[in-house]
């Protein structure tokens, strides 16, 4: 193949695989974390929330609309009311025993003690309760994301290692290959070399497979068909922040303001209500009783209701609401407590990753330099293909600390990250 046939090859395959690369879309960190959150099915109670809070709102609206109720009676008395016999110039019907009614009444809150008020306020504290109790849930869901997040990206430049030891074996084994082909270096030499390689191939192997998992279940919480570590994007360092802005935070709040809400509401129950109404019937007899026919009336006013029965448990129903606030502080201070004792270790673990960072850099300069002498000892025949693998596995394990701890610092700071709660 001459070389103008390889470059119109190349050319057609790049040509050819250009269209599955730009299907690939690359996702940082937080792409990550917003399609986990719109993904994931408890994000469909979001909507539901909304709706609730929505429709709670109306009806406590609708409690001043006009009211409209009907009733009906029909009935038989034992005794109906009797007029004094034999007055002069008066006469009085005999009233039936039979009686009807059929009545409507429309009836208008005019003062309902702050209770539609009351109402509206908790329909909305209510609704803010449970977003924000959806809002931690959903933070566990991106402390998972985080943990397969690193764990991909980690075990990829494992990968990349493994593939650095690998060319430095399969040097070493073309080498000690040639030299045992020409009789200057013995077969078990060969084996030994062919035998690392293996062992670094079923290494790989092993860690592809780890990978493809934390890939898939990465794939199923996005939404998103990530088929490589390629596509995620080594996210930058994070400053450590001390500020706590959890979601838990919000959902202690929501819970207080619904506590005093309730203490505003003992009130509601004992102050008076204040209804206008018009009611309007038929029947027999009329509200003119003297006249024992069928007929029409109406009646119209106010009309107070005044239930005092709540004053007798209201001092013990303060008591309680009282205790289930300080119950409710005792427990953010808790939560703010255990935080902060977190964020001090997590920010030690940063801190330590930083410090052997800089040791792993030392270290492999020095293996590096020693493997370089190493290899050329090995083709002078100083020293044996034993030895020269023990030499290239130092390097490749101080090379992999190095990698480790470096996923591990960003690792950490993600976690103090999402400890703390900062973005």
């Amino acid at each position: 193949m001459t070389n103008m046939n390889r470059l119109n090859y190349t050319i057609i395959l790049l040509f050819l695989s250009f269209p599955a690369l730009a299907q690939q879309e690359i996702l940082s960190l937080e792409d990550c974390y917003r399609l986990a959150g719109e993904n994931y099915p408890l994000i469909q109670k979001q909507d539901l929330i909304r709706k609730t809070e929505q429709y709670s709102l109306e009806n406590a609206s609708k409690l001043y609309l006009p009211q409209l109720s009907f009733t009906g009676q029909a009935s038989y008395q034992s005794e109906t009311v009797r007029f004094p016999a034999g007055m002069p110039g008066a006469s009085f019907p005999e009233l039936s025993k039979d009686q009807y009614k059929i009545a409507g009444e429309v009836s208008q809150a005019v003062f309902d003690g702050g209770l539609s008020r009351n109402l509206k306020a908790s329909a909305r504290i209510a609704a803010e309760t449970e977003q924000q109790a959806l809002e931690v849930n959903l933070y566990t869901l991106k402390e998972r994301i985080t943990q397969i997040y690193f764990a991909v990206l980690l075990m990829d430049q494992q990968l990349k290692q493994r593939q650095l030891k690998k060319d430095n074996l399969q040097r070493a084994f073309g080498k000690i290959k040639a030299a045992y082909q020409n009789g200057t270096a013995y077969k078990s030499n060969a084996e030994e070399l062919e035998a690392e390689l293996i062992n670094s191939d079923a290494a790989e192997i092993e860690l592809r497979l780890n990978q493809e998992a934390f890939l898939k279940q990465l794939s199923l919480l996005t939404g998103k068909e990530i088929t490589g570590s390629g596509q995620l994007i080594i996210p930058v360092e994070k400053h450590a922040d001390f500020k706590i802005s959890r979601p838990e935070l919000k959902l202690f709040d929501a819970k207080t303001d619904m506590t005093a809400l309730r203490k505003k509401q003992l009130k509601t129950n004992y102050l008076p209500k204040i209804n206008a109404f018009f009611q309007g019937a038929y029947g027999r007899p009329t509200l003119n009783f003297l006249e024992d026919e069928f007929g029409f009336w109406y009646i119209g006013g106010l009309r107070l209701n005044w239930n005092l029965g709540s004053l007798y448990t209201l001092s013990n129903r303060k008591r309680l609401l009282e205790i289930e606030k300080r119950s409710l502080d005792a427990e953010k201070e808790t939560f703010l407590f255990n935080t902060r004792q977190n964020l001090i270790q997590q920010d030690k673990e940063i801190e330590k990753y930083r410090r052997l960072i800089e040791k792993d850099e030392a270290v492999i300069e020095l293996r590096t330099s020693v493997k370089k002498s190493a290899e050329a000892q090995l083709d002078n025949g100083v020293i044996t293909v034993r030895d020269y693998i023990g030499y290239v596995n130092a390097e490749n394990f101080a090379r992999q600390n190095l990698i480790l701890h470096k996923i591990q610092l960003l690792q950490a700071q993600y976690q103090f990250n999402n400890i703390s709660g900062g973005n």
